[in-house]
């Protein structure tokens, strides 16, 4: 056997142990002689360097230094799911399911693993890429990192798709956990929180062999990709099993709601015996073909739902309240807590959220509160224990004035929220638009962070967002701990903002109550910065997402003389402030028609649908009403082909037909 067979032969033979000891939990080899193949085939990769192969198992122990993290955008969008706390929640959710389908369905129950999600490139069977889920839109590339844990498959098994990506969530073993911060406690060293933090936080270290040392393993739980041969979830699971990957034998196939409801009390209870963290249980519509007609909201798809199991609750001294400004003036009371042990991390503070809420819980200082974790993440006040409440407390007198600026407050009729109308002269409040500004959702200045930004201000270099722009490296060389290439970094990424398209920049000026989802709809509806603001009401409402509220916000911040001497500098700085023409629609020959796709299409995906339609000037819809114009019919259309017929207005396509149409 020459040199290049015998090092083929020794990575075929570790693979394969790998796979046996890490996903298959079954070892054929002791340590000590598996240790003895991996140190054979690394002096022969050594000395024999043409051979190299970034995806040996040699890599997997590390060796790498990453110091920068360069950021990606998704091939495909990765979403965030529904919660749901309570059965009355997935009933609904089945109800309108069902009100959708109008045909059986089965449900697919996986636990929900407490880690960070990732997203893992495969081609022709080899890893690629791995990126973090960052915002959903675009992560960072820790590819080096990912590669060093052993239950993640670096060449699959069996058949697989030409190009995919692995959504997974990647653990920490609670057992490793436990040893992590056991050897932690023997150096001094702080000791981790909680498994999912740490697990979160092992994906960044720049020395991807400390990475190796952490024990992650890797869970997926869906495929992506354009034409995947997969019809159903529960088939997607068993692929992923023969392809190599870890996937616990804990799901389950379900023909009703009433088996998810079992799934879901069973491992309420035996989720403690687990050997990692769960938070919840993950249903999700079987058919692939069924989760497309059911589609995405803005934020989640409609066919999967998270059941969260009941947060841990702790009880504690409210000690005082604290007010925070933020950056829209907004008025947030958070209580500072004697600290106490919750899910795994010692709570301080706990979120109260406005004054109502004070009200309504009759919260007094000196109080014993209970404590919950909101989905298990955010701290909140949930009740009193009056039985030991003191009889000298007094009732919490909420604050009148600006806890920064001194501003009279004002809450404005239907709101809860009081806020501080000094926006342009309340410290928080800038400093919060310049964070925002920055952001990565927004103009994305990734080499300023929250920090950099409120030295920029107090250090009188930046009093509005405009004022980033001005930067110079010799402006920003005195700021305390600013070298001479960060501060060089700091004005290469300044100006690769300016790249930024419209709807990026409409949504980092910081009008109130226009997000992300919003912030693209009045572009692609306006197209320009001057017809937004030239705007009627009635013109603002008429873009969906934009109801009465935002559209008075909307013309609040335009009617800002400042706000729009703002604007002006940052066109003058070269931002975008119109749609690119590549965003344009390419035509407008759907213009003012609105569109629906159902059952199954053949000569297109429903998103590729949706994107021609929004290409050529139409809209699409979710259901079938009388606003609805074309209903374009694939192969087993179901309740909504029949209830377009029996409204008789709408206009029924074959997916043929539906081509004929852009191409006229």
């Amino acid at each position: 056997m020459d040199i290049q067979e015998r090092i083929l032969a020794l990575r075929e033979e570790l693979n394969q142990h790998n796979y046996n000891y890490y996903v298959l939990d079954q070892p054929s080899i002791s340590d000590f002689e598996f240790d003895l193949k991996l140190q054979e085939l690394k002096k022969l990769e050594d000395e024999n360097p043409i051979f190299f192969d970034v995806n040996s198992p040699t890599q997997r122990v590390g060796g790498m230094v990453t110091k920068n993290f360069p950021t990606v955008s998704h091939e495909f969008r990765m979403y965030s799911l529904d919660n749901s706390y309570s059965v009355e929640d997935l009933k609904e959710w089945e109800k309108r399911i069902e009100k959708t389908l109008d045909e059986k369905v089965e449900f697919v129950c996986e636990l929900k693993y407490d880690g960070a999600s990732i997203s893992i490139y495969y081609e022709n069977g080899i890893f690629k890429q791995a990126i973090t889920r960052g915002d959903g839109y675009q992560g960072d590339d820790i590819t080096n990192n990912i590669r060093t844990i052993p239950s993640i498959p670096l060449q699959l098994k069996g058949d697989f798709p030409e190009k995919f990506y692995m959504r997974g969530e990647i653990t920490i073993p609670l057992q490793t956990f436990k040893l992590i911060n056991e050897e932690r406690a023997i150096n001094g060293l702080e000791l981790y929180a909680n498994p999912r933090n740490t697990a979160s936080g092992s994906l960044k270290l720049q020395d991807n062999t400390e990475v190796a040392k952490r024990g992650l393993q890797c869970f997926p739980y869906y495929f992506i990709g354009n034409n995947l041969p997969y019809r159903t979830q529960w088939e997607m699971l068993e692929a992923a099993k023969q392809n190599g990957f870890k996937v616990p034998n804990t799901s389950k196939l379900c023909n009703s709601l009433d088996e998810v409801l079992e799934f879901v009390n069973y491992w309420d209870v035996e989720r403690k015996n687990l050997p990692y963290e769960t938070d919840g249980i993950v249903i999700k519509v079987n058919s692939f073909t069924q989760q497309d007609e059911l589609g995405y909201t803005a934020k989640a798809p409609r066919w999967a739902m998270a059941y969260k199991f009941k947060a841990e609750a702790a009880e504690t001294e409210l000690l005082s309240i604290d007010y925070q400004v933020g950056r829209t003036g907004a008025i947030t009371p958070v209580a500072n807590l004697a600290p106490v042990s919750l899910a795994g991390t010692i709570v301080k503070r706990a979120s109260v959220h406005n004054e109502d809420i004070i009200k309504k819980l009759d919260i007094r200082l000196g109080d014993m509160v209970y404590v919950e974790k909101g989905g298990e993440i955010i701290p909140k006040i949930v009740g009193v224990n009056t039985d030991v409440r003191q009889p000298d407390t007094k009732e919490i007198e909420f604050i009148k004035e600006c806890p920064s600026c001194g501003t009279s407050l004002v809450r404005k009729e239907g709101e809860v929220q009081h806020y501080c109308p000094n926006d342009t002269g309340c410290e928080p409040q800038i400093i919060g638009k310049l964070e925002h500004f920055i952001s990565r959702k927004a103009m994305d200045i990734d080499s300023i962070g929250g920090e950099t930004a409120a030295l920029l201000y107090q250090a009188g270099l930046v009093n509005n967002v405009a004022d980033f722009y001005t930067l110079q490296k010799e402006d920003i060389l005195p700021l305390d701990r600013m070298a001479e290439k960060s501060a060089q970094n700091i004005v290469n990424s300044v100006e690769k903002s300016k790249e930024r398209p419209f709807e990026k920049v409409l949504y980092a000026i910081g009008i109130r109550h226009v997000g992300e989802t919003v912030a693209k709809k009045l572009v692609k509806h306006f197209q320009t910065i001057d017809r937004l603001m030239e705007a009627t009401m009635e013109e603002l409402v008429s873009v969906g997402d934009v109801g009465e509220k935002i559209a008075i916000s909307i013309k609040d911040y335009f009617g800002n003389e400042e706000n729009l001497a703002m604007i002006t500098r940052l066109r003058e700085y070269g931002l975008h402030f119109e749609m690119g023409e590549s965003e344009k629609p390419k035509s407008d020959v759907l213009d003012g028609k609105t569109f629906l796709f159902t059952g199954s299409l053949t000569k297109f995906t429903r998103t590729e649908a949706q994107k021609m339609v929004e290409a050529n000037g139409g809209k699409n819809i979710s259901g079938v009403s009388k606003n609805l114009n074309y209903l374009i019919a694939g192969e087993k259309a179901g309740s909504k082909l029949k209830k377009a017929e029996e409204i008789g207005t709408i206009i029924i396509l074959s997916e043929d037909d539906f081509l004929n149409l852009i191409e006229e």
